[in-house]
């Protein structure tokens, strides 16, 4: 095994190239009778396991990545001395929503059954869930849309937040503070998720939201990625979502040891993909880039 064997420097993860049934053959030639699930066993208590392959390395790596990760916190301690809400928000993995098989899986008698193939024809229609998690209280709120995952979409979602949670919980809001990726329909060239801000947050609500975008191919410090939607996968690994009503009760009973609260509301409208806005709009809008790395960081206010 010892030419065969990589691993995790960091960690004790370990892995072989080859098959049970290549190392059970290769005992027999030394006079060790194991069979292939014997040699499993025996993988697995010394720190063997199946595994597939992950994606962990960015093709590309900014230049200012570290500058904005001192950026964000530094934002993020100024929010939390003022006691003012911070949001980290993001869309996860559309679904198709229908009698389909789901990875993971689930204890249970008898396996579900479901169709053969994911056709989208077949399905009652698309899950495009858009999450809102705030870091200071460990709580989500799932926005759940049977449309496009459009900037109007993503900034509507958070308009739903403010007033199912928000500003009850937050009675002193003035300011906002929102964490997000830099592409995607929050993304920081979308002229579309600026304009909607300004409009139907600042404008109608009367607060200074501050945006900032984690870099390119640093999603996964976002926190909402690594504090709701991971635990809302495991949640319903397995579990064929063939209703609306089910995506929302599996997003809704998502908790976790640290008392992880989620709430899950459905968005019916329709969104269309495209709007485009103009240079007119655009200087109507009140925004002030930051200093530092403008292109990821800016305040919209009313």
């Amino acid at each position: 095994m010892t030419d065969d064997t990589a691993g995790d420097p960091m960690g004790c993860l370990k892995w072989t190239r080859k098959s049970t049934y290549t190392i059970s053959h290769e005992l027999r030639k030394r006079k060790i009778q194991a069979s292939p699930n014997t040699t499993s066993k025996l993988l697995k208590r010394l720190g063997y396991s199946l595994k597939t392959n992950r994606k962990e390395i960015a093709e590309t790596r900014h230049p200012d990545r570290n500058r904005q990760f001192e950026v964000i916190a530094l934002k993020k301690s100024r929010f939390e001395e003022l006691g003012q809400p911070i949001i980290s928000v993001d869309s996860k993995k559309k679904e198709l929503v229908g009698n389909f098989s789901h990875p993971g899986r689930t204890w249970c008698i008898d396996p579900e059954m479901v169709y053969n193939h994911d056709f989208r024809s077949t399905a009652i229609g698309i899950a495009n869930p858009y999450g809102i998690f705030e870091p200071m209280t460990n709580m989500g709120t799932v926005v759940v849309g049977v449309s496009y995952d459009t900037p109007e979409f993503a900034v509507e979602s958070i308009v739903l937040w403010m007033k199912r949670s928000g500003l009850k919980r937050y009675p002193s809001m003035t300011e906002l503070l929102i964490f997000c990726d830099a592409g995607g329909s929050n993304s920081c060239r979308a002229r579309v998720w600026k304009y909607s801000i300004y409009k139907k947050i600042c404008r109608a609500f009367g607060i200074t939201v501050t945006v900032c975008h984690y870099p390119t191919g640093a999603s996964k410090w976002n926190p909402v990625d690594h504090r709701l939607f991971s635990f809302i996968s495991q949640n319903w690994a397995g579990v064929p979502l063939r209703s609306y009503e089910i995506v929302l009760e599996y997003i809704q009973s998502t908790t976790t040891e640290l008392d992880l609260r989620v709430k899950a509301i459905l968005n019916k409208k329709k969104y269309e993909k495209g709007v485009k806005i103009s240079d007119r709009q655009m200087r109507k809008i009140n925004i002030k880039k930051n200093d530092v790395l403008p292109q990821w960081n800016y305040i919209i206010s009313p």
